[in-house]
């Protein structure tokens, strides 16, 4: 696969954002979207040897479309010059969490855990999870690979919310609306195609133990219906 073919179709894109200009350029799109998807695909393959829910995903049902909804948006772009996907056992929505691979001119960043503070019932079964849960959390924060390469981030509350104790142990866990992390990969490492491969596989397996803890905790959760 080359990764140089979809950086350079978002470089071109990111500068023509237009539907006409989409419409003259299908055959490039369709060969980044390709690369996009193989590469997607190599990660579901070495992912599932020690993640086997994913095993038997197909890339494509995973990769987000460039389409922006503009209706609410003064940025009537009509495309989101990025590929994205979320690599779970549940597809592309944001339960159960997973691997989640976003790539743009300018910057490529591989994500987990719960990106998503407004499903308020996710936040909290998390919220009480940790409570029984909070020094696992802790432990898997601060092993020394993991922390080398992430921190915890997400919208939180300023103090702990209603129905908790004030002083709660892990009380900062549980300001939290969100709970995901984020690694930062430039695209000069990127366009090393099997060199990235291989540093995503390891900084994706490093997350591991933190989407699983999120996933116990959302055990039973139901995605709204729309």
């Amino acid at each position: 696969m080359n990764t140089k073919i979809i950086l350079d179709f978002l470089t071109d894109l990111s500068k023509n954002n237009a539907k006409e200009w989409m419409d003259q350029n299908k055959a490039a799109y369709k060969e980044a979207y390709n690369e996009f998807a193989d590469l997607v695909q190599e990660f579901i393959v070495q992912l599932s040897e020690a993640d086997p829910s994913i095993r038997y995903l197909n890339s494509r049902d995973l990769i987000f479309r460039l389409n922006r909804d503009t209706r609410f948006s003064h940025d009537k772009s009509p495309y989101n010059p990025s590929f994205r996907a979320h690599i779970s056992s549940g597809g592309r929505v944001p339960v159960p969490v997973g691997y989640f691979i976003n790539v743009t001119p300018e910057d490529i960043f591989l994500g987990g855990g719960l990106f998503a503070s407004q499903f308020t019932d996710a936040t909290g079964m998390v919220r009480n999870y940790i409570v029984k849960h909070g020094s696992e959390l802790e432990q898997i924060l601060q092993d020394g690979d993991f922390s080398k390469y992430y921190t915890l981030m997400g919208e939180k509350l300023k103090n702990i919310p209603r129905g908790y104790e004030s002083d709660a142990p892990y009380g900062e866990f549980l300001k939290h609306k969100s709970w995901f992390i984020e690694n930062h990969i430039s695209p000069d490492e990127f366009l090393d195609t099997q060199h990235f491969i291989a540093i995503a596989k390891e900084r994706f397996l490093l997350m591991k133990p933190f989407n699983d803890f999120l996933n116990r905790a959302l055990t039973n959760f139901k995605m709204p219906v729309r």
